[in-house]
């Protein structure tokens, strides 16, 4: 008989999406498979996923497309244009798998999730089984190929993942709370200190000046030394190292104090009425995140430059705050004082590559300040209106329903001119069998 649930230490597993653009691609396009693929970035800018062929070939993640695309043409690299909403759906069907393992889970990013298991790991045999079902059910439901580490704490479920993509022994399933001591610090001692969560470059780079150069340095160094030299962050994360749990699972985000929108142009844009349409297509998105996470915004930001890169142009960038009489997150409100302070900052005779729109000063809208001689009866109103505006942008898609001053024109959109279809989302992408 299992001991009792309340008694068993804390097991995190960490499950991540290998490749993760890449394997959304492949997963509808099998003659991708084994062959060298880039995703680019918006406006097919920077390469943002690369698969393990390209990352062989010397490909660094961010590099600019142009400077490789003659490696590229010699080396048979399939590029394509980010393809967003396809991997927002994946990931959520990744999730939903998930989920079905454990109800404790973290969405940490598109392509990793953190789960609570120790009173459900026992009933697959252990974690390792577990984690083979994960990726066998994954695999077989979604197209996508997964690794999962398990650990006492996320910061070892983090490292444990790592170990399981990097070392084929594992068999993409790693369990660190399951090894022998011995054994555990053998793999920790084999693996820089830089590649534990949370320690970035400079950190990394400070650590190694104190003589911790790896892993197991880390989770042997005097803690009441590392709270010392680089604060209590460092601290907690070798404590992690060590076993003890200090980072919970994060049911909930909390709430963006500020949401930003922008995006490069496809192409330049002179003249105001183009950039207007641009603005007010990104305040609609800010709007909408605004809502999702029911806050109210009290003051617009919005801003545009040139292309910077382009030195024989002239340059100009400029950006203005306007304030809101009274809190908001209509819409239409929001573009108003978008458009309002676009005018304000706009220019004649320049090429303009970007443009973006910031809300700030949220609060939270149930909490939001009565003002005098305020129109309850408008107020209501317009609140029905957004939720049916977005209603029917969750159904139909984003910009189904948007304001006028967003216009029908496309000239400014971001370049995606290699994008796959949008297979799982749209009815006219759907994959088809030949």
């Amino acid at each position: 008989m299992p001991p009792d649930a309340s008694l068993r230490p804390p097991l995190f597993a960490l499950v991540d999406v290998n490749n993760f653009y890449v394997s959304c691609e492949r997963a509808f396009n099998p003659r991708l498979a084994n062959v060298p693929v880039v995703v680019l970035s918006n406006n097919d800018g920077c390469a943002v996923a690369r698969s393990s062929e390209v990352k062989a070939l010397g490909i660094k993640m961010g590099a600019p497309w142009f400077e490789f695309r003659d490696l590229a043409r010699r080396h048979g690299i399939v590029a394509l244009s980010s393809n967003y909403t396809l991997y927002g759906d994946m990931s959520n069907r990744v999730v939903s798998v998930l989920r079905e393992f454990s109800p404790d889970i973290e969405v940490y990013s598109i392509d990793e999730s953190f789960l609570r298991v120790e009173t459900l790991a026992h009933l697959h045999g252990d974690a390792t089984a577990m984690g083979h079902l994960m990726r066998h059910r994954i695999g077989r439901w979604t197209g996508l190929p997964v690794c999962a580490g398990f650990g006492a704490t996320k910061t070892l479920a983090k490292l444990a993942n790592h170990l399981a993509k990097k070392n084929p022994v594992f068999d993409g399933v790693c369990d660190l709370s399951g090894m022998a001591d011995a054994a555990r610090c053998g793999w920790m001692a084999s693996i820089q200190v830089g590649e534990v969560w949370g320690v970035g470059r400079r950190i990394a780079a400070r650590l190694e000046a104190m003589g911790v150069r790896t892993v197991l340095d880390l989770a042997t160094t005097d803690p009441k030394m590392l709270r010392l030299q680089l604060g209590v962050v460092m601290e907690r994360t070798a404590s992690e190292l060590r076993g003890v749990s200090c980072l919970e699972l994060e049911d909930l985000m909390d709430p963006r104090q500020q949401i930003m929108v922008s995006r490069s142009f496809g192409s330049m844009v002179r003249d105001l009425a183009g950039i207007s349409e641009a603005v007010a297509w990104h305040m609609g998105r800010a709007a909408e995140k605004l809502r999702v996470q029911g806050s109210v915004a009290g003051a617009v930001y919005v801003f545009v430059q040139t292309n910077r890169f382009r030195q024989s142009d002239p340059q100009y960038s400029a950006g203005v705050v306007i304030p809101l009489a009274d809190v908001s997150d209509d819409t239409r409100a929001l573009t108003g004082a978008a458009l309002t302070g676009l005018r304000h900052i706009f220019r004649k005779g320049h090429d303009y590559k970007k443009c973006g729109v910031m809300l700030m000063e949220l609060a939270v809208k149930a909490q939001r300040q009565e003002i005098l001689f305020d129109d309850a009866g408008a107020r209501d109103k317009a609140a029905r209106l957004m939720a049916v505006m977005d209603a029917v942008n969750r159904l139909w898609g984003c910009g189904t329903l948007r304001s006028g001053a967003a216009g029908n024109s496309t000239h400014w959109a971001m370049r995606s001119e290699n994008r796959s279809p949008r297979y799982t989302t749209q009815w006219e992408e759907l994959p088809v069998a030949h």
